[in-house]
């Protein structure tokens, strides 16, 4: 039978020279060509059935229907007599995708990448995806900037209608910032301009930073660093002209050149409130940062424009608008603002809504608020309820949103949303130390049981100087004033006889309850009872106040004790601090009826001065005493002790203070009065910019520990000075310094260079 073709192109395009048919009714339709694809797939594409009357038109849609199923590469309709036949040549399919000279990126993520758009094993081969998938992959080498990539893609045929495809790659080497130019800068020395990047050109520390390799992301924020650098320096004109970014042409150096006009410098003639400004105008000067005759500072504007949008806020004005408009008188190179002032409606909280918690308990957020429902909006409440369940560590992200109630112009919704994270955590740990040397740990945590916000947690510490395996329990809210209860049991045991302290042992295994009070938003005080059972061993080169204290009050001893505490903490950042106060006072007493009669009081003041953005000085003042009672001494195990990189770095871990005469005058004893005294200016790591996970510190450091018998004398008093380099790195936070000990005398150990790393893994 003759057979009418009708060309799957042609007709897919409706072309007029397309070979037209009668229409038919539909005998039967046959679908011929396929080895993969099921024949019901096809008809389900088909716009005609069996019994329907076959057009042209329906044949053009349905090679177009076919096409666009990605599954063929060729697609005709031949008729013959009443049967229409679908003849079909399908795409390959994809046998094995493999990678070849690839170590920037993982194999088996980059498979799984290519599975999400399509290119993976079984699926059908697309040569437009392939070239997609060759050109990302290009891409992602040069974000990382391997700008001397070579990909070579090879399609190879195989049997059953199959390709293999390999991607053949040679990486090249990452192309390093060779050199930044700023031209036009004659205000400031170009080194100071380029403090202000992270891009920089390779350094010791590139190898970890990467700030070497070229980013257009981080080149955009470091013009905006550079800008702000100018305009808090008066330059109010200043601008980035053009920027160029070249290559080398072995794509392994990169040069970048910024063109800038400086401007002129412009100091303040006049600044002004206008507007309503509903807040006496006294109260609002109060908070202006710029002051006629100073030097022009965006940075002291936008502090001064935040700051009253901040008071308004707390007053309830949640919309205020305040904007300052500059006009400049260019010949006397001065700047005139006019501060205008539109706090809108006052507006009140009609509800707190809570988003986002799966098993944390609504109360336990909830119970963090600061803000009230009802009440008038505030700012501060609101920023302060944000940062409370933050602390809670319980979740990733905390976000904070106050829109507008529908419908009202004096209504607003606070609506938190949290992103949960997990809570419990198993972790083993090692960490070495000049003093502690090598350390083992683990612990096994839960801070949020059952999403109620409750702690508990086994903590295993294995080190040369102490071993400590605890279990500890806390309900932050043990009543709903905050009032918080906690439970804890311990073993330690200590022996300091690879420090400067003398020769002992000890075993101490307790238990306890403790509360905790909340006296101000800062402010906490704590109060606990504890029952405490040690064991002292101690050995023949031990010194003899050691062996008469063990031969007067036993080898083992029982002891109540009752522990109060109080801080205040006020550190803008726990991790990277640069100013706050932070002030710690504890006491212990050994009470009445247990065998031990003693008591420790320890008070420590710290406090943070930013000096400059980037300079920050610490001071730190810590004071210990204690003694016994009852015509008891205080037990030479709870003495105090300093020196090391806790207190007075360079001087070896325990030994200041006094030292035993008999049998060995090495030994240091410890004492009952205990003082120390540390100035530290803290800054980032130089060679680095501002990467925070750094810091490095200049310090000087004085302390020492005085027994009951001797008199607290400041000419006793140890001194040290020195430089020290935090890093909070991958593997835990390290801390390394080198000390000179300045006032060395008869008896002291010196210990210059002194560290502590890890902590987990």
């Amino acid at each position: 039978m003759k057979k009418k073709i009708l060309p799957g192109l042609l007709a897919a395009l409706l072309s007029a020279s397309v070979l037209a048919f009668d229409p038919f009714v539909v005998k039967d339709i046959r679908v011929e060509g396929i080895q993969r694809t099921e024949a019901g797939t096809v008809f389900s594409y088909l716009p005609v059935k069996v019994g329907e009357t076959m057009t042209d038109e329906k044949a053009a849609q349905a090679i177009k229907a076919l096409f666009a199923t990605g599954f063929f590469k060729d697609v005709r309709i031949e008729v013959e007599g009443d049967v229409v036949v679908v003849v079909v040549e399908e795409r390959p399919a994809i046998a094995s995708v493999d990678f070849v000279g690839i170590k920037e990126f993982d194999k088996d993520a980059l498979k799984k990448g290519l599975k999400e758009i399509g290119l993976a094993e079984s699926r059908i081969f697309d040569r437009s995806m392939l070239e997609r998938a060759e050109q990302e992959l290009k891409r992602q080498y040069l974000s990382k900037g391997r700008y001397a990539v070579s990909i070579t893609t090879t399609v190879t045929p195989l049997e059953r209608n199959r390709v293999g495809i390999n991607f053949a790659v040679d990486e090249g080497e990452v192309a390093k910032i060779r050199q930044i130019n700023i031209v036009g800068a004659q205000a400031f020395k170009e080194k100071d301009l380029l403090d202000v990047f992270a891009l920089r050109t390779p350094n010791w520390i590139s190898w970890y930073t990467k700030n070497d390799q070229y980013s257009k992301q981080k080149l955009s924020a470091d013009l905006e660093a550079l800008k702000s650098y100018y305009h808090d320096r008066g330059h109010i004109e200043f601008e980035v002209e053009s920027t160029q970014v070249s290559i080398s042409p072995d794509k392994k150096d990169i040069y970048i050149t910024i063109n800038v006009k400086e401007g002129e410098k412009y100091t303040i003639s006049s600044v002004k409130l206008a507007g309503d400004l509903t807040l006496p105008e006294d109260e609002l000067r109060k908070l202006v940062r710029i002051k006629p005759g100073e030097v022009f500072s965006r940075e002291k504007l936008t502090d001064t424009t935040k700051q009253i949008n901040e008071k308004l806020g707390n007053e309830g004005f949640a919309f205020a608008n305040v904007n300052a408009a500059p006009e400049l008188d260019k010949d006397r190179k001065q700047v005139a603002f006019t501060i205008f002032i539109d706090p809108g409606r006052r507006v009140y909280v009609r509800r707190i809504n809570v988003t986002g918690n799966n098993r944390t308990r609504d109360e336990v957020i909830r119970r963090e608020a600061r803000q009230m429902e009802g009440g008038w909006y505030d700012g501060e409440k609101i920023n302060k309820t944000r940062s409370r369940v933050d602390k809670l560590g319980y979740f990733d992200e905390v976000n904070v949103e106050t829109p507008a109630v529908p419908g009202t112009t004096d209504q607003v919704d606070v609506n938190l949303n949290v992103k949960e994270k997990p809570t419990g955590n198993i972790m083993l740990g090692a960490g070495f130390s000049s003093a502690e040397k090598f350390v083992v740990s683990g612990s096994v945590s839960q801070n949020n049981i059952f999403g109620s916000g409750k702690h508990l947690s086994v903590n295993v510490n294995s080190g040369k100087i102490n071993k400590t395996y605890s279990m500890s329990y806390t309900d932050p809210y043990h009543t709903v004033d905050g009032v918080s209860r906690g439970f804890d049991v311990y073993r330690r045991d200590t022996d300091p006889s690879s420090t400067a302290i003398a020769n002992y042992k000890t075993s101490s295994l307790g238990a306890g309850i403790r509360y905790g009070f909340p006296i101000a938003e800062d402010n906490s005080i704590g109060v606990g009872l504890s029952f405490d059972s040690t064991k002292v061993k101690t050995y023949s080169t031990s010194p003899k106040r050691y062996l008469d204290f063990v031969n007067q009050f036993g080898s083992s001893n029982t002891t109540l004790l009752l522990n109060t505490t109080w801080a205040n903490d006020q550190r803008d950042s726990l991790i990277y601090t640069t100013k706050g106060t932070v002030q710690r006072a504890y006491g212990e007493i050994g009470l009445p009826g247990g065998d031990l009669k003693f008591y420790k009081l320890n008070y420590q003041h710290q406090k943070f001065f930013p000096l400059t953005k980037d300079i920050t000085l610490m001071l730190n003042g810590e004071f210990g005493f204690g003694d016994g009672y009852g015509g008891e001494p205080l037990p030479f195990f709870r003495h105090f002790y300093a020196g090391g990189i806790g207190s007075v770095r360079g001087f070896k871990t325990g030994s200041l203070g006094p030292h035993d005469v008999y049998p060995n005058d090495d030994d240091a004893l410890g004492g009952n009065k205990r003082l120390v005294a540390n100035a530290e200016f803290l800054m980032p790591l130089p060679g680095i910019g501002l990467d925070k996970s750094f810091r490095f510190g200049g310090f000087v450091d004085a302390g020492y520990v005085w027994a009951t018998s001797q008199k607290m004398r400041l000419s006793d008093l140890r001194y040290s000075i020195g430089v020290s380099v935090a890093w909070s790195s991958p593997f835990g936070p390290l801390k390394f310094s080198i000390a000179q000990p300045l006032n060395r005398k008869s008896g002291d150990k010196i210990e210059r260079f002194q560290f502590q790393m890890g902590t987990s893994f």
